[in-house]
């Protein structure tokens, strides 16, 4: 047996074998149900294969793959522990801690709760002086970068580290402080895609480069800055996209050498809620281990509770999700990780392509400046915001413990960090409709038709879409009748009543209940019922719930029809 064990080998099916099964599998769907389209306009196919791949890149693939390993650092994803603190004391106090418990980066941005002191950037020069560091100024002003004044000369060029700042920085006598960023986070966190992010740090390339002497004088001084959201393989290849598309920028001028870049990254705080703080760990630490893999030089991981007021404890915490990655996956003894992958491989190749493409039409708009001068920049921001707005508010998009698993119970904190407030968050429409509902004490209802078994799985996906915004529906028993239904929406203290029933007890019932309903009780159906609609709301119904609906218009509908009763 054990002979015949080792003679067995396992058939490898083709494309079309495996298409005609999921055409099988789908029961009369199209084929095309399968494909997904992201929000750069790429279009994802339900299988990757070395066939497709090789058919899709030929010689291309090798010199991708072969790109982004030449210019992958040997020092990858060092810990950037950002530090909070509302006194210089506790600022000093965090820093050794971190620094002591695995941060590898002095991270600060100037704007604090304390004075930048001739005391405190005198004693900030000495960390400088030992460890590399990430700060983010205001512009060339910022008392900060009074810390490089403290810096003894025979030091300053073994110091190493990046400035942000919105425009570049000039300092004497620092040759490793890279002070030239084309920082991204700004225009991800006012919605952009991959491919536009891509293409933004490739035409702040090019203007940063033609205000330097030389190509290589200006490379030595940039860097670029991301934010990685929640989209895992999409933040892989964004990552690895972008060193392909340097090697093409830098070909563009002349050189044939590899330059290496540095890329800095942070988890992404547009995808961060206020609502389940805690599914903000969890997103911090799948968007960390996409910058692990997609290999970014250097990581900051912010708090679960950066929105609002960061703890000691949810500073540790952030920071360990980045040791944890690091030490125990053992990624980082792989020379990227991603690198082969069907899937990702494709991914890759797609941004590369449509972010060139977008950068070139930057250029032929007069560069990144003019470009944003034309509105053009500000337009795309606004359409991919919105597009990722309507994507989480009809759930296409998933955002746990908001959108979706919501917890109804869950305190709101009003406070915010003045750090982050201008983030154009995906959670905040969610958040605000919930603060007022809970002003507002919103009574609602679930009326369930028929039996249990009937009734639940309407009555719980209506449950879950008002736990959204902080409502807990009052329900029903079982109701049979339309008499016994009109009792109880006389005795509820509910003032918007949602039926949720089968389709035949909702068809059955619904006439009676509208006629004999109570007038200052909103009414809507769960579930679509295209005949009966028209009748339905010329009898008083208020609308209807059901999947795919835009949960913010749709309860904004409701809250706004409920004041109008109630007057």
């Amino acid at each position: 047996m054990s002979n015949n064990m080792k003679n067995i080998e396992f058939e490898k099916p083709s494309y079309s074998e495996w298409q005609d099964a999921a055409i099988k599998a789908l029961k009369g769907k199209p084929f095309e149900s399968l494909l997904t389209k992201t929000s750069e306009g790429i279009t994802l196919e339900p299988l990757y294969t070395q066939e497709s791949l090789v058919a899709k890149l030929g010689e291309e693939l090798d010199k991708q793959v072969a790109t982004i390993r030449s210019l992958q650092n040997s020092q990858v994803f060092k810990v950037a522990q950002q530090v909070y603190a509302g006194t210089g004391e506790a600022f000093f106090a965090q820093l050794d801690d971190s620094l002591a418990r695995g941060n590898e980066v002095v991270t600060i941005d100037s704007r604090v709760n304390f004075e930048w002191t001739a005391e405190i950037v005198a004693k900030l020069a000495t960390y400088f002086s030992e460890y590399s560091f990430k700060i983010t100024v205001e512009n060339s002003n910022d008392p900060l970068l009074a810390v490089f004044d403290n810096i003894a000369i025979e030091q300053r060029e073994a110091t190493k580290g990046f400035i942000i700042s919105k425009n570049p920085i000039t300092l004497t006598d620092f040759p490793n402080v890279r002070s030239i960023g084309a920082d991204i986070t700004i225009y991800h966190n006012q919605g952009a895609n991959a491919v536009q992010e891509l293409a933004y740090a490739l035409a702040f390339a090019a203007k940063y480069a033609e205000q330097e002497e030389s190509f290589e004088a200006f490379a030595k001084r940039f860097y670029v800055t991301f934010a990685i959201d929640t989209q895992f393989f999409t933040e892989i290849a964004k990552l690895r996209a972008f060193k392909v598309l340097w090697k093409a920028f830098s070909s563009a001028y002349g050189i044939e050498k590899n330059i290496k870049i540095p890329t800095l990254a942070e988890t992404s705080l547009r995808s961060f809620s206020k609502l389940d703080v805690y599914v903000n760990l969890l997103r911090a630490a799948n968007e960390a281990l996409s910058g692990l893999i997609g290999g970014a030089d250097v990581f900051t991981v912010h708090p679960h509770d950066a929105l609002t007021k960061p703890t000691d404890q949810s500073i540790r915490i952030a920071r360990n999700v980045s040791l944890v990655l690091k030490e125990e996956t053992n990624v980082l003894k792989v020379t990227d990780p991603a690198g082969g992958s069907y899937f990702i491989e494709s991914l890759t190749a797609d941004f590369v392509k449509e972010a060139w493409a977008l950068f070139l039409d930057i250029e032929a708009a007069g560069g990144i400046d003019a470009y944003i001068a034309s509105g053009k920049l500000a337009e795309e921001l606004e359409q991919s915001y919105q597009a990722r707005i309507k994507a989480t508010q009809t759930r296409k998009q998933s955002l746990i413990g908001t959108n979706i698993y919501a917890n109804p119970a869950d305190v709101l904190e009003s406070e915010t960090n003045p750090l982050f407030s201008d983030i154009k968050r995906i959670a905040i429409p969610f958040e605000q409709l919930r603060a007022d509902m809970t002003a507002a004490n919103v009574k609602t209802g679930i009326l369930a038709l028929g039996t249990l078994k009937s009734s639940k799985p309407r009555a719980d996906f209506v449950s879950g879409f008002l736990n959204t915004v902080g409502l807990v529906p009052e329900k029903s028993e079982p109701i049979a009748t339309a008499e016994e239904a009109v009792a109880w929406l006389n005795t509820t203290e509910a003032t918007y009543v949602v039926i949720a029933g089968n389709d035949d007890d909702t068809k059955e019932l619904v006439p009676a209940i509208l006629a004999g309903k109570p007038a200052n009780v909103l009414v809507d159906v769960a579930g679509k019922y295209k005949d009966e609609e028209e009748a339905w709301l010329a009898d008083g119904l208020n609308g209807f719930i059901f999947a795919g609906q835009n949960i913010i218009e749709k309860l904004n509908s409701v809250f706004a029809s409920m004041k109008e009763v109630q007057r």
